[in-house]
């Protein structure tokens, strides 16, 4: 287990911010950390990264003692915080090189070009940090995180400020390090277009407590939550060859408006579709899932 944390509290001055939290995360995992602003989220990485004492509860990262084992932990995690900060006047490559020194690493020009195109930054080596934009900030932050070769990565809004296509580059980087490399990521992230691309388990969290715990699927399940699809299907393809599982809600042209059930994976009802006949151009989410939950549930919270 990489996070282990059990009933954690934390007041800062006489505010309680932290009142009864809980998280497990194991390796190769993509965890997304849930919650509105003000629920908890940047208190808890500043706990997992050994930067606060908890008042009460365990916390273990890494097998570590946040607190008392902090140098022997950082040598082993990536952080990319929410404002990170960097040296202006200083290159790419230099600044890199820089880091790598605090960590007693030798970074060689071939190993910084590797950081670089790894998060899309190709080309950028010699630029002046000043001249980069908001979205290459995030790129080299993450490049900055990733120096150490770390076991486990704490990201905190990773792909702030990218476009389209700079997001989906960063979240198959993601992809690559928890499915291939066995790297644990914690991701927190107001954009649950990213949690339902990237993750598999995640952990809602207001006002200082985990409200609920899981894998997406299983929590959809209990909750019997649909999602709904625009999709674009091939002309002149009958409705009724639709698997059980989706329903359809509305035709326009070649757009259907569906429905799946959360049994059944998106990509599995495709699958079936297509089985039966049906060519999918396009596949557009429009709502339910993940976003009607999180809403749902911290709704609930607020209102309780």
């Amino acid at each position: 287990m990489l996070i282990e944390i059990h009933n954690l509290k934390l007041n800062l001055g006489t505010r309680a911010v932290l009142r009864d939290l809980n998280l497990t995360l194991q390796k190769g995992q993509i965890y997304g950390l849930l919650g509105p602003n003000g629920a908890g989220k940047s208190t808890t990485i500043s706990v997992v990264t050994g930067l606060r004492p908890p008042m009460a509860g365990s916390v273990r990262v890494l097998g570590l003692d946040p607190v008392t084992d902090t140098l022997g932990l950082h040598r082993r995690i990536g952080v990319l915080a929410e404002q990170a900060g960097f040296y202006d006047w200083m290159s790419a490559g230099a600044y890199l090189r820089w880091v790598a020194s605090l960590y007693q690493i030798s970074l060689d020009q071939s190993e910084t070009t590797r950081l670089l195109s790894q998060v899309g930054l190709e080309g950028q080596s010699q630029a002046p940090i000043a001249t980069y934009s908001r979205g290459m900030r995030q790129r080299l932050g993450l490049a900055r995180a990733l120096i150490n070769r770390p076991e486990l990565l704490i990201l905190d809004e990773p792909t702030n400020g990218l476009d389209p296509r700079g997001r989906r580059e960063i979240h198959d980087v993601l992809l690559d390090l928890s499915a291939n490399q066995g790297v644990g990521i914690l991701l927190c992230t107001h954009l649950l277009d990213d949690v339902d691309r990237l993750c598999t388990r995640i952990g809602i969290i207001a006002q200082g407590r985990t409200l609920l715990e899981g894998s997406i699927a299983d929590l959809l399940s209990e909750q019997r939550t649909a999602v709904r699809y625009r999709l674009r299907v091939e002309p002149g393809k009958p409705a009724e060859r639709l698997p059980a599982e989706i329903t359809l809600r509305a035709r326009s042209g070649d757009w259907w408006h569906v429905e799946i059930t959360s049994q059944i994976e998106p990509a599995t009802a495709w699958r079936k579709m297509m089985d039966a006949g049906m060519q999918i151009d396009e596949i557009h989410r429009e709502g339910g899932g993940l976003e009607d939950f999180y809403m749902a549930v911290t709704d609930a919270k607020e209102t309780a």
